[in-house]
């Protein structure tokens, strides 16, 4: 006979049973039953200082594992502040479930203390918003939220959790041997021999690949794929980890500053397949990239959301299937050919791209020799930190020394002209390797970090900041002192909100307004954690900084004093 167990023990036995190592949470006196059933739980605790954080704490963590990552906040405003890391998940197509306390169900309706209706408040932003009224639907709505979470096109779910539920008690308990599975959607066979002909017998075809459901084994199988056929590969906003930029193939990211060639390149290809990403306003440029409705090019869009197929492109062909299931089935279908590569035909002047005729490659940033298609020379010339402004010589010296001895590094940011350092000038290695929101959302870098590196205690993760991103989450850096996750932050200070500087300087010149930051003394305030911190002006601060933090094997801090003119890599204010 079962033993009748409260809604919040059951809730917690149910992420027990479903897979869930690590949740994320800002304490609520709504939800203490969980709180308490998770004292007794397995499942690590980690405590955050602002619903925001632990939230994209939690939608870091699904980036990185593909399963849901898991929040708890309490209701209200706690939900409010939550809701930064909720757009995120739903922006960037990840599976995430944030449960919210709330007031009792005998007294819904009244306006009670922070009470609010999530159906209304979330209802656009989630897949899918539940409150559950009794503890004998815990388990049903437990597997629903997973199972709604991953499939198709992934993004977030909230549960609602009302006081009485977490009280009362059941004996509706999930059965231990069950185990969460997420529902995969597959190509046909059918679609896959007419990819492979297509892009066998296309003249300039080019691949975009970008959005979730991926894995490093898919990652693996799609750049064989490639190779097999020459295909170049250029990867959408803030998904450069998908494809190794060092590989002969990459033509470079499809996100804000473009190398104009790769975008020519776009423009003027036969066949673009158009794998996992919706290529949406930053990757499309402003949706002007590729003609809306009826593309000029021959596209093939393969997305694991059928609501995304025709949604903004007429495709061609439209295949609904996650890049993963995809992937595996290229792979097979290939695999089993008898046929040997066939090389496509040139345009004018283009070289060949055959053993005998590679173009070889050395760029001032490496003495690696490359077979390079031409597309991955545009990409080379392209990110040579050697394109920089000389007033930005510090962070061109912090970007070629953290090239030489943090290659395998997983890579943290959130939103501001300092992150074109990173699309441009970083060369991805692997996946897994790089956190970044699609959304554009400010304060990203520090609490993925932190997720990233509790994930993966054995890597080198580094967040990068401007000093206005940096301080939209900056208190989760407590996080990281409290939960031993030992991440480097990068704090490039330059005074000020820099992208809307930018634009107000293009469009308002010489009215600045309301973009100057007044900055604290960043490494005097993480000393104050017992961090070790540094500010540093010079490059060999930084190699001496930067050597140290590692060194230190704890939360680190190097504040970076970024000159104030150069407000991106290529451009003076």
């Amino acid at each position: 006979m079962k033993t009748a167990r409260t809604g919040g023990q059951i809730l917690v036995d149910c992420l027990e049973t479903l897979g869930t190592e690590r949740v994320f949470c800002v304490p609520g006196e709504s939800y203490l039953p969980v709180l308490d059933a998770l004292h007794s739980s397995p499942i690590n605790t980690v405590v955050c200082r602002q619903e925001g954080g632990a939230a994209m704490m939690a939608e870091a963590t699904a980036k990185l594992t593909g399963t849901p990552g898991i929040c708890f906040v309490t209701r209200g405003p706690g939900a409010c502040n939550a809701s930064a890391g909720l757009h995120i998940a739903a922006q960037d197509s990840t599976p995430m479930l944030l449960f919210i306390g709330q007031v009792g169900s005998d007294i819904r309706e009244r306006e009670a203390f922070q009470e609010v209706d999530y159906q209304q408040m979330f209802g656009e932003m989630a897949k899918w918003v539940v409150e559950i009224d009794s503890a004998d639907r815990v388990s049903e709505f437990m597997h629903r939220a997973f199972h709604t979470a991953c499939s198709g096109r992934p993004g977030p779910v909230v549960v609602v959790l009302p006081e009485d539920t977490l009280k009362a008690t059941s004996n509706n308990t999930m059965p231990m041997e069950q185990v969460f599975v997420p529902i995969d959607n597959h190509p046909s066979t059918a679609q896959i021999a007419l990819v492979v002909e297509q892009v066998k017998t296309a003249n300039n075809p080019i691949a975009i690949i970008g959005g979730s459901k991926w894995s490093a084994v898919a990652v693996q199988q799609f750049t064989h794929f490639a190779e097999r056929y020459d295909l170049p590969v250029a990867v959408s906003f803030r998904r450069q980890m998908l494809f190794d930029h060092r590989h002969r193939l990459y033509a470079g990211d499809v996100g804000i500053g473009i190398n104009p060639k790769l975008k020519q390149r776009i423009e003027q290809a036969d066949l673009i397949l158009l794998l996992g990403t919706r290529l949406s306003e930053m990757a499309s440029q402003n949706y002007t990239l590729i003609d809306t409705p009826y593309p000029q090019q021959n596209l093939i869009h393969v997305h694991p959301g059928s609501e995304e197929l025709g949604r903004v492109y007429q495709a061609a062909e439209k295949i609904n299937a996650s890049p993963s299931a995809f992937c595996h089935a290229l792979n097979g279908f290939v695999n089993g050919e008898q046929t040997p590569i066939q090389h496509k035909k040139q345009t004018d002047g283009e070289i060949p791209e055959t053993a005998e005729t590679a173009v070889k490659l050395e760029t001032s940033e490496t003495s690696e020799t490359v077979d390079a298609n031409p597309a991955h020379h545009d990409y080379i010339e392209w990110s040579k930190l050697s394109n920089t402004l000389p007033e930005a010589e510090l962070m061109r010296s912090v970007m070629a020394h953290l090239k030489l001895v943090a290659q395998d590094a997983v890579i943290c940011n959130g939103a501001g002209n300092y992150a074109s350092w990173i699309h441009r000038y970083w060369h991805f290695g692997s996946y897994g390797s790089q956190l970044a929101p699609t959304s554009g959302s400010m304060g990203y870098g520090l609490p993925a970090a932190i997720a990233a590196k509790l994930e993966s205690p054995e890597k080198t993760v580094i967040a990068f900041a401007g000093d206005g991103c940096f301080q939209m989450t900056f208190q989760e850096f407590g996080t990281a002192i409290q939960s031993q996750a030992a991440v480097i932050v990068i704090v490039v200070d330059n005074g000020m909100y820099g992208t809307i500087r930018m634009h107000q300087e293009m469009f308002y010149p010489g009215r600045v307004s309301a973009t100057d930051l007044s900055n604290p003394d960043f490494a005097r305030w993480a000393s104050a954690y017992g961090a070790f911190a540094a500010t540093v002006e010079t490059e060999a601060q930084f190699i001496d900084a930067f050597s140290n933090a590692v060194k230190s094997k704890k939360a680190s801090l190097i504040h970076v004093m970024a000159n104030p003119k150069a407000v991106t890599p290529t451009k003076l204010l």
